[in-house]
């Protein structure tokens, strides 16, 4: 059963707040005051002297239990929102490589499910891992993307894009953390690169159902009901969604780790991750609790997205 054995996480120091965002998005006063109160954005994490490498860098720094390891790691996995990252010829993630003894894993991208790419990316690595049967064998799954252009500040739930990355180690077997259930739901109808604005509408209107819908299905999975997941850990999107998901779930909003949202926006496929190291912090986990992780991406088509975790 596929487990995570250690979570680590980097959000770079620097912070843009939102009303330094308005004139680059042509926002008005007004519109930054909705983003402010009802969606609670504040600021965004930003690394204007770092790019990709540095952001990934520091969260395989951050990460315990892989020092000593890196023998054992088979595969190293960066779950990307969109496909293109880093201009030709650079290589971010074979120079991580380089940097931390890890030249034998093969190595690839996942960014098929845009933001919901991180819990694909885990899913992946558990599968190669089963498939291999070695019970030493370890997989790194890595999540961060530098907010460099227009489409990659903004997204249509809304959201505003911060700066930050997260690394998992992942197990194929484990004692904690591990992978009771997924479930994804793909949309084709929500293209948001059609010339229309018909599918971003049809996205904005849907996802609330679409997303607790993936998140119902991932619990009944693993033959379990609301009432036992003690928290989800979020994309951090837009704290109006997921009040309206709670509602359909029948779930407490404040089970919900928010934390992340007004302090360092949406972390592209890092957010449910660094939500997870909050929830640590918090001492908000005990051993037994089941919960979480949720996401929703949108590109070429859409992705809803949920994990169940047995802490």
């Amino acid at each position: 059963m596929t487990a995570l054995e250690a979570v680590g996480v980097y959000v770079p120091p620097g912070r843009v707040p939102v009303e330094g965002l308005a004139e680059h998005f042509g926002l008005s006063t007004m519109r930054v005051q909705v983003f402010r109160r009802p969606h609670q954005f504040g600021q965004v994490s930003r690394d204007p002297d770092g790019g990709l490498l540095e952001l990934l860098r520091g969260a395989v720094a951050d990460l315990d239990g892989l020092r000593g390891r890196e023998d054992r790691v088979r595969y190293v996995v960066h779950a990307r929102t969109f496909p293109v990252v880093v201009t030709y010829p650079q290589n971010p993630l074979q120079e991580l490589c380089y940097e931390f003894g890890l030249e034998q894993a093969a190595t690839f991208a996942v960014g098929h499910h845009a933001s919901a790419s991180g819990l694909l990316a885990v899913d992946v690595a558990g599968r190669l891992l089963t498939a291999d049967a070695d019970p030493d064998a370890l997989a790194l799954v890595v999540a961060g993307e530098k907010a460099l252009g227009r489409q990659s500040r903004t997204a249509p739930e809304p959201a505003f894009f911060g700066e930050g990355a997260a690394a998992c180690l992942i197990r194929a077997e484990g004692t904690h953390d591990r992978l009771l259930a997924y479930a994804t739901e793909l949309r084709s109808e929500f293209d948001i690169d059609d010339d229309s604005a018909g599918p971003t509408v049809a996205f904005q209107q849907q996802y609330t159902d679409c997303l607790a819908a993936a998140i119902s299905t991932a619990v009944e999975r693993c033959g379990l009901e609301m009432g036992a997941i003690s928290l989800i850990l979020p994309h951090s999107v837009d704290r109006m969604a997921w009040q309206l998901v709670c509602h359909r779930l029948g779930f407490p909003l404040e089970r919900v780790v928010l934390d992340n949202l007004a302090s360092v926006g949406h972390l592209f496929c890092a957010d449910a991750f660094v939500s997870y190291r909050t929830a640590r912090t918090r001492g908000l986990l005990r051993p037994g609790d089941h919960y979480v992780m949720a996401a929703a991406g949108s590109g070429l088509g859409a992705a809803f997205s949920a994990m169940v975790f047995e802490h």
